[in-house]
Parts: structure tokens; sequence; C-alpha cells
């Protein structure tokens, strides 16, 4: 029996953890690694303590920002981000698995917090109607390693 990789690993759990959303536009999910340890995770949804918004605004979702985007939800990376850091975590030359690649707010977010590499499933700017990926542009330009993750998994949840 051969062994799956870590890769394989992370991306499945990212794959997974996006089925926990509450999002009612799309389901993301983020694992943040040092080696081969996982130091984090995360999905895209509302901070703790606000509402739900596949549970309080099931028809239409949350209120949207002037560029129609959701005002309560926090995006995957962030997340994971955020609960290593307040969990006193060094996220610094660690390794973020995402389904979707890193828009370019967080793109910043992740480059200051110094991770190191990124893997992606799904392209941000396809999902968004966009000409390009600048989250991938900005990580790259600025010497993080990104990369596309190439397998198929196979998963039952139609907004990831």
């Amino acid at each position: 029996m051969s062994k799956p990789n870590f890769d394989d690993i992370f991306m499945e759990l990212a794959v997974n953890l996006a089925k926990r959303s509450h999002c009612i536009k799309k389901h993301v999910g983020a694992v943040l690694t040092k080696e081969t340890r996982i130091i984090s995770i995360g999905y895209n949804g509302p901070p703790a303590g606000t509402h739900n918004c596949d549970e309080e605004f099931p028809e239409h979702g949350c209120a949207r920002d002037s560029k129609g985007s959701c005002t309560l939800a926090l995006h995957a990376e962030q997340n994971a981000i955020l609960y290593a850091v307040k969990n006193n975590t060094s996220v610094e030359g660690s390794t973020l698995y995402v389904t979707l690649a890193p828009c370019l707010a967080c793109a910043r977010i992740i480059f200051s917090m110094g991770i190191q590499k990124v893997m992606y499933m799904y392209s941000y700017a396809e999902y968004k109607g966009l000409p390009h990926d600048e989250g991938v542009e900005f990580l790259k330009k600025f010497g993080v390693e990104v990369s596309k993750y190439e397998k198929e998994i196979i998963f039952d949840d139609p907004l990831i």
C-alpha cells in the first residue's frame, strides 16, 4: 500500500474544512503547516459570535460592501492565520494549503506574516471573473513560493 504524500493529505483536509463554511456564495478551507505538522486550520465565514450567514440570511447571505463582498466574512486563510496568532503559534516559515487562491488582501497578509509557501486548488480570478490572480502574482513577485494543486479531489459540495 502506498502512503499519500503530505500535499495530498493537507489539501484534502482543506477541502473537508471548506464544507464547514457558513457562506452561501463560496466554501473555502485552509490548512497552515510547518514541515509535516498542522499548526492551524480555517474556513471562510463570519467571526465567532456574530451571525452564520446560511442560518441568519439563508436566501441572500449577509449584506454586501461597496465592492460586492460580504460584510461579515473572514477568508479561510485569514481565519487560519488569526487562530494561530491568537494561540501564540508563529506562522513564519509555514506553508498554507487553501482551496481558493488568495485574493490580493490575503496575499499581503500572507507575505507580511512570513508564510513561505502557498498551494491552492482553484483560481480566485476565475471565480471572480477577473483577468488574473493578483494575489498569486503579488506573492510570487515578493518571493513566496506559490503552486497550483493539480490533482483532482472528488467532493460533493457544489460551492467548493
